[in-house]
């Protein structure tokens, strides 16, 4: 337990926003008997280990710690910790891993070295695997003899028994079997080949960025050090150039024709046991996705499917996958829902097996013909569903909840209001078979309890925190706005540690508003397509309307006091809504805001508003340069800037561009540069500290006892 007199913003940060000591990255052996998990030793520590639950005897097995390995103090690559960056990473140790297809064997990765652990009782201790270094992302084969893994832009393959090291595909300035930036950033693909079931070859993604535009980070704090030369596609420069190739362990290498130049985008790949492998490509302006089936010798691709959307299509985890029966599980938009799709590989005869209203998130798993997923009908919930040969059935119901399943076994992931943290249960064959325990440490902070509205004409959900002390209609509370408000993410939802640094606001003084607004996830997709040309408009519009219904409903709130308060798109969003609406917010704290999307990436730029050449207007419509540019200078509201130099995702440019702006309309600002930190800004003094100037900022802005 955290000493009784440390703070808030301190625990939140020592404890990586209570990630520690939370059990996660599941894999299930196919019989069923074994559930292999990560998870570090305590809240505190941010070393994460490999464990084993003997789902029988309910028994946690610990089979791989670093410090036993003499490797707790890491020393990572520029590659790696670019890895680690783009899937939001905060602790150390085995952060991630690979197994055989009978999960026998993990293949992880320490400092760039590979190590191999046995994970049956009695299996094999970690030991590591002789590979060139820095190695990246090892995986065995399916057979659990051989791994492959990058090394240096190159795909190699060694034995987990001493086999010789080889190269299976390299070529100067490319790179075999790695995701590029935006696949990593915005596609969630972070891996770039795949083994084949019989482990004789692999489908390989080649990545040329020789196109892409080079932007350089520098370390203003240390002028002497050399920037780090990044490619970057910002909205409308090219993007690399990535083709995929059937690669056989002796070297010899396939083209798989995938008609790049309409569809270049590479989303996922699926290469299941008694299947050819699918292929999702994606058209530049993401309005066709198709599906390929590649022939594994000839490498030649089969359109299986094609989808249109006249905005744009979302990609959705998990999908396509097959079922054991021969049919391809996919998703499609009907009736303003995304709905589960299960049918043979043709358009024509795959049907949909869930109901308007029903709202699909993503598929899970596939255990023989039964398909796991996640779905809602309130996107304040995310609710696990199974649809197989007894038909569609709800499993858990009003949280936040998430799961795997495999040989019968599914393990559930729970969140909710009614508990603290993350709950993990085993069940087999429906029964409830044992508990993964989570160490992670209790907040020191009185439990939020968030009153969720449906705020306004278009029923916004939003969820409102007052201080534990405070009583109606004894004292007047300023109002901050706390969103994130934009795509791909969500604020509002039935999860208590969703709320914990807005609850410790709330402590301070403060009335809490979060709003998720048009644009945000689970409403289906007109909701989504909302933004479609204008990332401002509408959601700033709908932050607004929510802080109005919520003055309306509660009476204790002062209109008059409102602060906003953000990160990334919420950053964004913050700094918007103090230069477009001085009349309603006082003040705003605006964290790695994107503020010329000029200079954010193509993928998710693009997919919203457009090629730049061809639609600059809706470039300049959602633009906070372009409004402080046309800012009212009187009144000014207080704006603080924070943005740390090291970010290669929203880099700080952005930041200095908007400062600039700001300067030449004699808009006064402040702008707090961080040395050394990324977007995740997941230093600890950084994140505590940060907290603690945000709230001296606010108190001061908004004037009168908060």
């Amino acid at each position: 337990m955290p000493p009784m007199t440390e703070t808030f913003p301190r625990q939140e940060a020592r404890t990586r926003r209570f990630t520690l000591g939370v059990p996660g990255a599941f894999r299930i052996s196919p019989d069923g008997s074994r559930v292999v998990f990560l998870r570090t030793q305590a809240g505190a520590d941010p070393v994460t280990c490999l464990w084993v639950l003997d789902v029988a005897s309910g028994r946690e097995r610990l089979v791989v710690d670093p410090r036993a390995l003499h490797a707790d103090e890491e020393e990572l690559a520029q590659a790696e910790r670019a890895r680690r960056e783009r899937v939001r990473e905060q602790a150390g140790g085995v952060v991630a891993y690979a197994t055989d297809a009978d999960v026998t064997v993990a293949v992880f990765t320490l400092s760039g070295r590979v190590y191999a652990a046995g994970l049956t009782e009695g299996g094999a201790p970690a030991r590591e695997v002789p590979t060139r270094t820095p190695a990246l992302d090892p995986s065995p084969d399916p057979s659990g003899r051989r791994l492959a893994y990058v090394c240096d832009g190159a795909l190699r393959v060694a034995g987990l028994d001493g086999e010789a090291d080889a190269q299976v595909l390299g070529e100067p300035g490319v790179s075999f079997g790695l995701p590029e930036f935006v696949a990593a950033e915005e596609m969630d693909r972070h891996r770039g080949y795949w083994w084949a079931p019989d482990g004789s070859a692999l489908l390989v993604a080649r990545v040329d960025e020789t196109p892409v535009t080079r932007w350089h980070i520098a370390d203003p704090a240390n002028p002497a050090s050399v920037p780090a030369e990044v490619a970057y596609p910002a909205a409308g420069t090219p993007n690399a150039d990535v083709s995929l190739l059937l690669a056989r362990l002796d070297g010899s290498g396939t083209p798989v024709e995938t008609d790049r130049a309409a569809f270049p985008y590479v989303v996922t790949v699926c290469w299941q046991r008694g299947h050819d492998p699918l292929v999702v490509v994606q058209s530049r302006d993401q309005r066709r996705m198709r599906i390929l089936s590649v022939d594994p010798v000839s490498g030649a691709a089969q359109v299986l499917r094609e989808d249109t959307d006249p905005a744009w299509l979302d990609i959705v985890p998990g999908v396509p996958a097959w079922t054991a029966d021969g049919r391809i599980v996919w998703t499609g938009d009907d009736d303003d829902t995304r709905r589960l799709l299960v049918g043979v590989p043709s358009g024509t005869k795959t049907v949909p097996v869930t109901p308007p209203g029903l709202q699909v998130r993503g598929v899970l798993d596939v255990d023989g013909d039964t398909i796991l997923f996640r779905a809602c009908t309130d996107p304040a919930d995310s609710e696990l569903w199974t649809y197989g040969p007894d038909g569609l059935n709800r499993i858990s119901q009003g949280g936040v909840d998430t799961g795997t399943l495999a040989g019968g076994t599914m393990v559930v992931t729970g969140r909710s209001l009614d508990h603290d943290g993350v709950t993990v249960r085993v069940y087999r064959d429906g029964v409830e078979q044992a508990s993964i325990d989570s160490r992670a440490e209790h907040p020191a902070l009185p439990t939020p309890h968030p009153e969720l509205l449906r705020a306004g004409p278009r029923e916004l959900r939003t969820a409102v925190l007052f201080p534990s002390w405070h009583r109606p209609g004894k004292r007047s509370l300023p109002v901050l706005l706390d969103p994130y408000g934009g795509p791909h993410a969500q604020r509002v939802l039935k999860a208590r540690d969703q709320y914990l640094t807005s609850q410790w606001f709330a402590e301070q003084g403060f009335a809490v508003v979060i709003a998720d607004g048009r644009g945000t996830p689970g409403r289906g997709p007109a909701w989504d397509r909302a933004v479609a040309g204008d990332l401002a408009g509408p959601t700033l519009d709908d932050q607004v309307d929510a802080l109005r219904a919520v003055c309306d409903r509660y009476p204790d709130l002062d209109a008059d006091r409102v602060a906003i308060r953000g990160w990334s798109f919420g950053g964004y969003l913050a700094a918007l809504a103090v230069l477009r609406r001085p009349d309603v917010f006082r003040a705003a704290v605006a964290g790695a805001p994107v503020t010329d999307w000029h200079l954010y990436d193509t993928h998710y730029t693009e997919r919203y508003l457009g090629d730049p050449a061809h639609d600059g207007d809706s470039y300049d419509r959602s633009s906070l340069i372009s409004s402080a540019e046309r800012a009212v200078v009187h009144p000014t509201r207080p704006l603080m800037l924070i943005h740390g130099l090291a970010d290669d995702n929203v880099v700080v440019a952005h930041t200095l561009r908007l400062s600039g702006a700001l300067l030449a309309a004699g808009y006064p600002h402040t702008v707090l540069p961080l040395t050394g930190v990324t977007h995740m800004a997941s230093q600890e003094t950084v994140r505590e500290n940060l907290l603690l100037l945000q709230l001296d900022f606010l108190r001061r802005s908004l004037g009168g006892p908060v």
